[in-house]
């Protein structure tokens, strides 16, 4: 079975990161999936950005859950990576699973809730993504394993994943008390001991970020469930280069 290949946060090394360009691009590019992250605004709106403040990808300053859905919409989230990308906006989870509800596409909705709990969450996501039909296609994620625990009483159903950046001695069994389906762990804290581990206990491993074509062969030799990558089209070609030689 091939390994997935996610584009983070979109094509994010070709266009501003969360946006729709970069999601096209993803789609034109041939990923297997899209990778995003949601946090909540003032208003309860399920938006597409990864830092909990604006400050990096957008014009504006402050916080995300300080700000309404149609106040960030007002905010140039493109043109820090690009003039070619003045005036993009923040979009709604609402948005983007109207765009990828008909494409063939997986996706992986990280709840970025591990530095401010944004009351009700799991619940606002999970209604969303089950209104579109999406919940058999889509890995939920987090570095809150509360919020991976509260996912789980939701619906036991949906593919969890937690994750981590830390090489943990007993990750495998913390990560299987919260109820998670799998481990989506930081590249350099890959190792086959790992994989084995958690096959052993019937979890997946993905991992993040790969953007070098020797750290993605790495990933396809070891058989790792999936990779998350800025740049999706340098991941399949290498996917199909392994390919052939492993034939």
């Amino acid at each position: 079975m091939n390994t997935i290949v996610y584009a983070h946060r979109g094509a994010s090394k070709l266009a501003p990161e969360n946006t729709m360009p970069a999601f096209e691009l993803a789609y034109q590019l041939d990923a297997d999936g899209i990778e995003t992250d949601v946090q909540l605004t003032k208003d309860r709106v399920p938006v597409l950005i990864h830092d909990e403040n604006v400050r990096r990808t957008t014009n504006g300053t402050g916080f995300v859950q300080d700000y309404t859905f149609k106040e960030l919409q007002q905010l140039d989230a493109g043109s820090w990576f690009s003039s070619q990308y003045i005036n993009t906006s923040i979009i709604s989870l609402d948005e983007f699973l109207r765009w990828i509800k008909d494409k063939n596409l997986k996706l992986n909705i990280e709840l970025k809730n591990n530095v401010i709990e944004y009351k009700d969450l799991e619940d606002i996501v999970y209604n969303l993504l089950k209104s579109y039909q999406v919940l058999d296609r889509t890995v939920i994620s987090s570095f809150n394993s509360k919020s991976i625990k509260r996912f789980n009483k939701i619906d036991p159903n949906v593919t969890t994943a937690y994750l981590t950046s830390q090489k943990i001695v007993d990750l495998i069994p913390f990560a299987k008390s919260k109820g998670a389906s799998g481990l989506h762990i930081k590249n350099r804290i890959l190792s086959k001991s790992l994989l084995d581990k958690a096959k052993e206990s019937n979890l997946y491993v993905s991992v993040w970020t790969v953007n070098r074509p020797t750290q993605m062969m790495r990933c396809y030799k070891l058989g790792c469930k999936a990779i998350f990558t800025d740049v999706p089209h340098v991941a399949k070609e290498t996917l199909r280069l392994f390919n052939k030689r492993s034939n």
